[in-house]
């Protein structure tokens, strides 16, 4: 078995023009995420960024990020149980983690050691999981805003949209 986080982020869903002037977290992003083991949800988050975004790319690198601080130990953890002689549920030898991410550009960011005009503003403290990326321990994987899980922890969905994804992440 491996990991599989379920990615994303609303670029500035909050932002009103009423309350813009007044209030400079309408336009932050949220961050959503869904981290689940053999099949089975084990952590999930939604909250608003600490960082006002750029840009959608910036919403959802920032968003992967901050979803692997959290798996990273999880699969420190594994492979520790494991050689210490324990056997888990696990065919492979390697713990692996699948990122599931909708963004082109963040997945292109997370593979690519290299900084562009407009995103070279982002601070190395969102660069901590490239290593794992380039080592193989991390994938980023494309995944179509429809089947994105996470999707229905940054905003208010359609009631269809809503049952689907709920079936996915219950595992039905």
């Amino acid at each position: 078995h491996s990991f599989d986080c379920y990615v994303d982020a609303d670029f500035q869903g909050g932002w009103d023009i009423k309350t813009a002037s007044e209030d400079s977290t309408t336009a932050k992003s949220r961050t959503a995420y869904i981290i689940m083991y053999g099949g089975c949800p084990i952590v999930w988050a939604s909250k608003m960024q600490t960082i006002i975004a750029f840009s959608s790319t910036e919403a959802e690198y920032v968003a992967l990020s901050q979803s692997m601080r959290e798996t990273i130990p999880m699969i420190g953890l594994i492979n520790e149980i494991k050689s210490k002689g324990f056997n888990i549920v696990s065919k492979t030898t390697k713990v692996h983690c699948k990122a599931f991410e909708d963004n082109h550009g963040a997945i292109e960011l997370s593979r690519l050691p290299k900084l562009r005009p407009r995103t070279k503003h982002i601070n190395i403290a969102y660069h901590h999981f490239r290593q794992y990326v380039s080592n193989g321990t991390i994938d980023v994987i494309p995944i179509s805003t429809t089947e994105q899980r996470a999707d229905i922890l940054t905003k208010p969905l359609p009631q269809n949209s809503f049952l689907k994804l709920r079936k996915y992440i219950c595992g039905c």
